[in-house]
């Protein structure tokens, strides 16, 4: 009995420690509720345990959910072995890192693709410690491609009772699905019932991937056609959500016309006659119009919508109207505006053409023309400017005053509006001769000689040549305006003679001479003085020269004994000179003379 108390004590105990280690051992499984992953990267899901009993005898085991919630295994491990279960999924792009006996396991996939978006389950079971499981959602992101707006193309009238489609977007291959959303101008739009109606068009790609189609259609109003229509596109990214947005379109809206702006174009400013005129014409309405142009109530051509008028004249003053015909409306809108042509009238010149004044008289001289606008009167003559103002006033009256005067009248407010006259003066009395060269001149009688004679006067001087010898006045040319004349004579010079030049007119008459002196020409001529003196001193030195020659040939044939001369008495002079000169030689010693010949014989006194 003792015996049976005794067993059943250790039996309860066993059982009781057996009861106590269940009690305290326990398995404890941590992951994380997502991890996020780009398409085509590769996940990590991290599988993390504690054990409190015999924590080198686990057994892991990866578990999917599938689409259709059904739970598959995908992986079976423990500290001895590894095992992918095959013809999955997953067979060929999972590994597991780590085994049972250590407190973290990785599962790794690769190339994730859209349909491995699903949930994962850990599974470790520590046998006597018991078991546990974890949930990991593996999510899978793709980035859109670059969104594209497009516009109508075609015009939108506000008139339009419906929502006219404005334009499409689109974003591609995108996952999850991206949202778009429409902005006119910084303002969002949404759907507003007969304002704007957004319709989204969602297609699912055969690789999972989304693309989205919205289309905007808007009832518009004037105001949008300076309006900017663009998408934003937002779309989940892992950790966050990014956005993109497409360029910004403009549309085409049409309007109807209510006024018209009309303007002259051409010229700038102000008009005035001779000038061509451009006239436009522009409606407020789109498109534009055709218009029709009325010039003080005519209607005129026009092109492209312009109406040029050329050669505009003073008579071209008045209204021109403008009017645009609405071609749904048949309603019609008029516009004008004023056109004046600026003018210069032609100058009045008193006295007029020509004018002729006495010398020492005054002329008082006018110059007007009638203009829309001021004027500036300036007076020129030769090209300079000699008086300012409608006035010209020539005072004692000379020859230099005499001329042609011009008269500009502008109008210094417009360019270009300027017209002229001329007045030409005369002035009347007794010819003057211009002062001319020298009177006295001295001239060659190989080439004949030109005077020329110069003289002014009113009415035109008439001149006339004459000379001391008319033989010799050889030919007379002369060229005259309305009050001077000019006269060239040739004369022949072959003695001095005196040519006179005669200017007369109905006033009087004047006369100027030329003395001409003809120069006389010899055919030879006395050396100078100085040529003189010069001939005479090379004829010393030549014969100074010849005796220092003849000296010296002398005492070289001395020195040769070819002269036998004594000293005390006379050589025989009897024999003939064969040479042609005779030197008279004289010694020191004696006054003696001795002539000797060239050859060196002695001469007698009777020959020398």
């Amino acid at each position: 009995m003792a015996l049976r108390m005794k067993s059943s004590m250790f039996v309860g105990l066993f059982l009781l420690s057996l009861a106590w280690k269940a009690a305290w051992a326990k398995v404890q499984v941590n992951m994380e509720d997502r991890v996020e992953v780009f398409l085509g990267d590769t996940a990590q899901i991290t599988c993390m345990f504690t054990v409190s009993d015999s924590p080198d005898n686990v057994i892991i085991q990866w578990y999917m959910i599938t689409k259709t919630n059904v739970r598959l295994r995908i992986y079976y491990g423990n500290s001895t072995m590894q095992v992918v279960d095959r013809g999955g999924q997953f067979t060929d792009k999972i590994s597991v890192n780590g085994k049972g006996n250590s407190s973290e396991v990785v599962l790794t996939i690769r190339d994730v693709k859209v349909e491995d978006e699903l949930e994962f389950i850990c599974h470790v079971n520590g046998m006597t410690a018991g078991s546990d499981e974890g949930r990991t959602m593996l999510k899978v992101f793709a980035s859109p491609d670059r969104p594209i707006i497009t516009g109508e193309e075609s015009g939108i009238s506000v008139s339009n009772e419906n929502p006219s489609k404005i334009g499409s977007c689109e974003a591609k291959n995108g996952y999850p699905r991206p949202n778009i959303t429409w902005y006119r101008d910084q303002s969002s739009l949404q759907n507003t019932p007969g304002e704007v109606i957004v319709v989204t068009l969602v297609t699912k790609e055969s690789s999972g991937l989304y693309t989205v189609q919205s289309d905007l259609h808007l009832n518009v109003v004037k105001k949008d056609k300076d309006s900017f229509f663009y998408c934003e596109v937002s779309y989940l990214v892992p950790g966050g959500t990014k956005m993109t947005e497409t360029n910004k379109i403009n549309i085409t809206v049409y309007y109807p016309t209510t006024s018209l702006d009309v303007w002259v174009e051409s010229p700038k400013g102000s008009v005035k006659e001779g000038d061509t005129v451009e006239v436009h014409c522009r409606a407020d309405g789109n498109p534009q119009p055709p218009f029709t142009f009325m010039h003080n109530m005519e209607e005129l051509k026009s092109e492209l919508n312009v109406l040029v008028l050329k050669d505009v004249t003073r008579q071209s003053n008045g209204n021109i109207t403008c009017t645009a015909l609405d071609l749904d409306t048949y309603e019609e809108t008029l516009g004008q505006t004023e056109l004046f042509v600026d003018y210069l009238d032609p100058v009045v010149l008193i006295p007029k053409d020509t004018h002729v004044i006495a010398q020492g008289e005054e002329l008082m001289a006018t110059c007007n023309a009638q203009s829309s606008l001021p004027t500036h009167t300036v007076w020129f003559k030769k090209g300079k400017k000699v008086a300012e103002g409608h006035t010209l006033t020539l005072k004692d009256a000379v020859f230099d005053m005499a001329g042609t005067y011009v008269c500009v009248v502008k109008v210094p407010s417009l360019e270009g509006l300027e017209t002229t006259g001329s007045l030409r003066v005369f002035v009347q009395g007794r010819p003057e001769i211009k002062k001319s060269a020298d009177p006295v001149q001295e001239v060659s009688p190989e080439k004949p000689q030109k005077l020329s004679c110069h003289a002014r006067g009113y009415p035109t001087p008439v001149i006339t040549w004459s000379s001391s010898d008319e033989s010799q006045i050889l030919k007379v040319s002369q060229r005259e305006t309305e009050d001077e004349v000019l006269s060239v004579v040739s004369v022949k010079v072959t003695s001095d003679i005196t040519a006179y030049c005669n200017a007369s007119n109905d006033h009087g008459t004047v006369s100027i001479s030329f003395n001409l002196k003809a120069i006389v020409q010899t055919t030879s001529s006395a050396p100078s003085t100085s040529e003189g003196s010069g001939v005479i001193i090379a004829v010393i030195i030549i014969c100074i020269l010849l005796l220092a020659i003849l000296g010296s040939v002398l005492y070289f044939l001395y020195k040769k004994g070819k002269l036998p001369c004594g000293r005390s008495g006379k050589q025989d002079l009897t024999k003939p000179n064969k040479g042609g000169i005779v030197v008279e030689m004289k010694s020191d010693n004696t006054e003696e003379a001795v002539l000797l010949s060239v050859n060196g014989d002695k001469k007698p006194p009777s020959d020398q």
